[in-house]
């Protein structure tokens, strides 16, 4: 275990149990989502590469708008 995740676990464990298993139920379902899209990923690497060529292409051609996270 990295020191970070075992200094993060020690701080979890001082948390009351309902906290300990809110934050253990939302890191679960991160890595589960993660391992979804790794997945579907590599069933279709090559429907990603075209996508990211085509969303150069659009930025290239001045057809994309820069996100604004304020905006969202």
């Amino acid at each position: 275990m990295s020191e970070l995740l075992d200094k993060t676990v020690a701080q979890i464990k001082q948390l009351p149990k309902d906290r300990q298993d809110a934050i253990a139920a939302f890191i679960l379902e991160e890595i589960e989502d993660e391992a979804r899209w790794d997945a579907a990923f590599a069933k279709s690497p090559e429907v990603l590469e075209r996508l990211a060529e085509e969303a150069e292409a659009e930025d290239q051609q001045g057809q994309t708008e820069e996100l604004d996270p304020e905006a969202l």
